[in-house]
């Protein structure tokens, strides 16, 4: 898996949200993150939304940590929009990603969603020296472009905040 540090300007993202826990999951019983894509993929809910930056590139973002990776979060899924102006607020949730220091990890291409799965797993066992800083927890997300549109051969970015120096 490859790794850079950045920084990232603000991201106004429009989608839905649901709150969750990675303990949560694990089970099939109690996981919210497997519905809430089939329901957004499945609605062609990005179709609906306006303004959109770069159709057809998805952002999965982990956020509103209640601690860290062991505490809930606020699950995202949807897009960057120039601007959230006359967007459907009853449909959807609007979201900044905030400007900052991320490090940002490119997984090797893989089978959906174990790529990902995997990636994840290799990050949760990772300190503040693998970082170059701690964590943040403010914002960390999954971004899915043209490299991702083959579930079988899918790469794809994941951003991790870090606390700038």
């Amino acid at each position: 898996m490859k790794n850079e540090s950045t920084h990232l300007d603000d991201i106004t993202l429009i989608g839905i949200t649901a709150r969750t826990s990675n303990e949560r999951e694990m089970s099939p019983e109690t996981a919210k993150i497997g519905g809430m894509v089939a329901a957004y993929f499945g609605g062609q809910l990005s179709e609906k939304m306006l303004n959109r930056k770069t159709p057809g590139v998805t952002y999965a973002v982990y956020t509103d940590y209640e601690s860290d990776e062991h505490g809930e979060y606020t699950y995202f899924i949807g897009e960057a929009v120039e601007s959230s102006e006359g967007q459907d607020t009853e449909a959807f949730d609007i979201i900044t990603i905030p400007a900052g220091a991320y490090q940002k990890f490119t997984t090797a291409a893989g089978k959906m969603p174990n790529v990902v799965i995997e990636a994840w797993q290799k990050i949760w066992a990772m300190g503040p020296a693998d970082f170059g800083a701690k964590r943040s927890y403010l914002a960390d997300f999954e971004l899915y472009d043209g490299r991702a549109l083959d579930p079988e051969n899918t790469e794809a970015d994941i951003f991790i905040g870090i606390e700038s120096n």
